[in-house]
């Protein structure tokens, strides 16, 4: 039987949440893993096949301007939590989007609210990476939300703004802020690499946004991944994929206590098989590191290098010691990181390479979005089970809650579940 050794031994990613919900970008552990078993492995929208509902999302309409709205649904209980941002009819894109953030029922697809947050203080002139690509994250009591207007802000549950926080320097970002917010206990950890050394690292408190510490990054510079928070020989770090280094950062105050030299930016790290896995995501080679020890471990602590790693906007997602990995054009690759060995390499025509795929315990692994998924039986030859398509293809990663699936598309958020 398939076992997460992320839950055992050595290494653990941190999961304080029940395993029902899916609080944050890839759930529980930030690392695209789900300890819910039978999940549905076939689905059809033209069929309405397993599709339990879909409902439109903010915006949608043929006479709105949508961003890529790369974030992805996070679920609490019956409560599905989406951002989006988008130019209404004849507002022009040189101006900013409306910020949406909307919940909906999980049961049943009834949007409960929909609230727009005030743009923070960025206004984009490069729209590759847009205003929407944070996913939001959640803790039962607030929901929280970074826009690339440079803003944060938590609301309650009924969508009221609890409070809002605008980040200072913005102008020293890249083309986008992408990396999501995570909770730590009762604070908010914010990432921001950027340029000219104005970086950051923020621990916000949750309840009232008041600034627990901050930490200063002048050695790396944009980076868009977000962190894991990991336990490492009983002490829990913060795992970052920074613009040239993998680095576990000290939780108390944000400060570095060991690092990689390796290239970083998009994807966040995976720790599996008592090893850590980093690339870039913007292309280049991947390293598998030994966790534990202080400063520089470039020397003693990489046991493999993976070849270059073509562009891949998604994250990798572990099984036991298998790692997989999504990247241009539509090809999946599957190492051993014990040995450092590519075990296979097979296309997945027309799966998102930006979406970032789960694994369940059975060692089901599921690749795709609201557009394309596969469906693939975890092993060291690749075993197809199923490929589906809602027909909505876009960037934004999936959910699992309660048995259930859920997509975010351009248009649609889509719960598949199994139905009679």
């Amino acid at each position: 039987m398939w076992r997460f050794l992320w839950m055992l031994g050595l290494i653990a990613a941190d999961a304080v949440v029940l395993a029902d919900d899916w609080p944050r970008f890839r759930g529980p552990t930030g690392m695209g893993q789900t300890s819910e078993r039978g999940l549905p492995t076939r689905w059809n929208a033209d069929r309405n096949e397993n599709v339990v509902w879909k409902a439109s999302l903010p915006g949608a309409s043929d006479q709105n301007r949508l961003d890529q709205n790369q974030s992805s649904p996070v679920v609490w209980g019956d409560a599905v939590l989406i951002t989006t941002s988008f130019w209404p009819a004849g507002r022009p894109v040189h101006e900013f989007p409306e910020h949406h953030v909307a919940r909906y029922r999980a049961s049943d697809g009834r949007l409960m609210w929909d609230v727009q947050i005030e743009p923070g203080p960025w206004k984009l002139s490069d729209l590759r990476g847009g205003y929407t690509a944070p996913t939001p994250t959640v803790d039962g009591e607030r929901v929280y939300v970074v826009f690339g207007s440079a803003v944060l802000a938590a609301l309650d549950f009924d969508g009221r703004v609890v409070w809002r926080h605008e980040f200072p320097d913005f102008q020293a970002f890249d083309v986008a802020i992408a990396g999501s917010p995570v909770v730590d206990g009762k604070q908010v950890l914010v990432l921001c690499d950027k340029s000219q050394q104005k970086g950051v690292i923020s621990a916000f408190d949750g309840k009232t946004g008041a600034l627990h510490w901050q930490q200063k990054r002048p050695g790396v510079t944009f980076a868009h991944s977000t962190p894991v928070i990991a336990t490492i020989h009983g002490k829990r770090q913060i795992l970052v994929s920074a613009s040239n280094a993998l680095q576990g950062l000290n939780l108390a105050d944000g400060s570095v206590a060991w690092w990689v030299n390796t290239p970083g930016d998009v994807c966040s790290p995976v720790l599996a098989a008592d090893v850590i896995y980093s690339d870039s995501g913007r292309g280049g080679p991947g390293v598998i590191v030994e966790p534990g020890g202080a400063g520089d471990l470039t020397a003693t602590h990489i046991k493999f290098r993976v070849a270059q790693i073509p562009e891949g906007l998604s994250s990798p997602v572990a099984v036991e010691h298998l790692l997989y990995r999504l990247h241009n054009p539509a090809v999946l690759k599957c190492f051993d990181l014990q040995t450092g060995a590519a075990l296979y390499s097979t296309r997945l025509e027309g799966v998102s390479v930006a979406s970032s795929p789960v694994a369940t315990p059975e060692g089901r692994v599921y690749f795709g979005s609201a557009g394309k998924t596969y469906v693939v039986q975890a092993g060291p030859q690749f075993t197809l089970l199923e490929t589906n398509d809602l027909g909505d293809p876009g960037p934004a990663s999936m959910a699992v809650s309660g048995g259930r699936l859920f997509f975010k598309g351009k248009q649609f958020l889509f719960c598949i579940g199994s139905t009679p």
